[in-house]
This record gives C-alpha cells, structure tokens and sequence, in this order.
C-alpha cells in the first residue's frame, strides 16, 4: 500500500500510527481523512454561492483581456473547466466567443 507524500515537506518516507500517518523527515502527524475534507476548494462567485467544477456562469461585470484588446461583456456565458488554487484567478473556463481563458470567481454570477 503505497502512503501520500508529507504535506509539510513531501517527503516519501511516510509510516502509519494507528489513524495518523507520520513523517519521519519533519515530525508532521495528520489524519488523511482530515485532511483531504480541508483540501476541498470553496470558491464563490459574486453573490456568495458556491461554484463547483461545470457550472454554468455569467460575467457580472465588462472584463478588458489582457494582452489584447477584446473585452469581455455583461452577461457573456462562461463554462467553468476546473477550479484552481490562484492568487488572482480561480476558474479555468471557456469564455463564449473568447475561447479557454482563466477568470477570478468575484467577477462571475452562476447562471
């Protein structure tokens, strides 16, 4: 049975303590089962609900590109990809008429 990586130090050297797992390496103990109800992402849109992995979003506000001199209107349907853990974007989604773009979650509503 092969056990996760340390999330303090991602040492491989990983052993089991009953329902903790252990790192030798920095001493860390965690309850995997813990730990992966904390790695769930919640990330809200600009209302304050929940936005999940192929949910259907509308821009809430014009959005410049960029790089380029499209913007993106009010209303414009989004697709949300995946949801990732960015300092400044949060969704990967594909934009009508824009094509695969990141997008920060306060700047959409669910549709």
């Amino acid at each position: 049975m092969s056990l996760p990586p340390c999330p303090n130090c991602q040492s491989e050297y990983v052993y089991q303590d009953q329902s903790h797992l252990v790192c030798p390496e920095c001493a860390y103990e965690w309850n995997p089962s813990e730990l992966a109800e904390e790695d769930t992402l919640s990330i809200k849109d600009a209302n304050g609900t929940l936005l999940a992995e192929g949910d259907k979003v509308t821009v809430a506000k014009d959005l410049k590109v960029k790089g380029s001199s499209l913007v993106i209107k009010i209303g414009t349907k989004a697709v949300i990809r995946r949801i990732v853990d960015g300092k400044d974007h949060q969704l990967d989604c594909k934009v009508d008429g824009a094509g695969e773009m990141m997008i920060t979650a306060k700047f959409v509503k669910k549709a």
